[in-house]
């Protein structure tokens, strides 16, 4: 893992000087995209590919193994509501679990954050939520360098090289410009869609029903903490022990997505 954070760092600290001098307002013209080619091929140039370069240039929305295994996954973008339910529910299951907050809730709730990161893995799901697909390369650095100040700072560890796109609107050039600051693109297998809530027309057995449903070999399962403006609880906090053993019930095992993704080598 050290050598995951030694490269994430080099890219970031490369590609923050790219960044901070190419924002909207700065006066200058925003580099095209070849403009990180030199950053990325320092991260990939290696003679022996690894575990996270792997994972470059993809959407990642299963686990690469024929294994009959499970990652639960939750993103964090509105308040904290549901948050100590999961834990307390991850834990009592003996269960692992990676979460992708916000920048911006990492500064408004880092004590969630770090009580995340404390028991489980933690990646990034921008600083602000936006569309990326409305983004320049460089306004998107300053979306994936902005959340990883903040939630590294909640946190108080190393956070994943993983980044979750928001609305999952993924793009081969979006992807590319992740990748180019040392993050993996991971997205989700099935979501739950619990966020919706009963006024969305999801029930705890519909989302439960969802997960069953697209239940194969490496399965990722998307959830949410929190609740958006006028909703009631995460339905997902209520959802997880039905999910959990729905499937365990078919024969699955619930992993760290971290630890399958990103093995330990040597």
């Amino acid at each position: 893992m050290q050598r995951f954070a030694s490269v994430a760092a080099t890219s970031l600290a490369v590609l923050t000087a790219l960044a901070l001098t190419t924002l909207p307002g700065s006066g200058r013209p925003h580099p095209a995209p070849t403009a990180y080619a030199s950053p990325a091929a320092s991260v990939r140039g290696h003679a022996e590919q690894g575990p996270l370069e792997a994972l470059f240039g993809s959407e990642n929305r299963r686990m690469r193994t024929t294994r009959r295994v499970v990652a639960l996954t939750f993103n964090a973008a509105w308040d904290e509501t549901g948050v100590a339910t999961v834990l307390d529910v991850l834990r009592e299951r003996h269960v692992p679990a990676t979460f992708f907050p916000t920048g911006q809730f990492a500064e408004r709730h880092p004590a969630a954050v770090r009580a995340m990161a404390a028991e489980h893995g933690i990646g990034s799901h921008s600083y602000s939520h936006p569309l990326f697909d409305d983004l320049t390369c460089p306004q998107a650095a300053d979306e994936v360098l902005r959340a990883d100040r903040a939630i590294r700072a909640a946190a108080g560890k190393e956070p994943l090289p993983f980044f979750r796109f928001p609305y999952s609107a993924t793009t081969p050039r979006g992807i590319a410009c992740v990748n180019e600051l040392g993050y993996a693109d991971i997205e989700f297998t099935t979501d739950t869609q619990g966020y919706l809530g009963p006024a969305g027309g999801i029930t705890v057995q519909k989302a439960v029903d969802r997960v069953v449903r697209d239940l194969v070999p490496g399965q990722i399962v998307q959830m949410h903490v929190g609740a958006d403006t006028g909703q009631d609880a995460a339905l997902d906090a209520e959802a997880l022990p039905r999910i959990i053993d729905a499937v365990q019930a078919r024969g699955y095992r619930i992993v760290d997505l971290g630890a399958v993704l990103l093995p330990r080598q040597g």
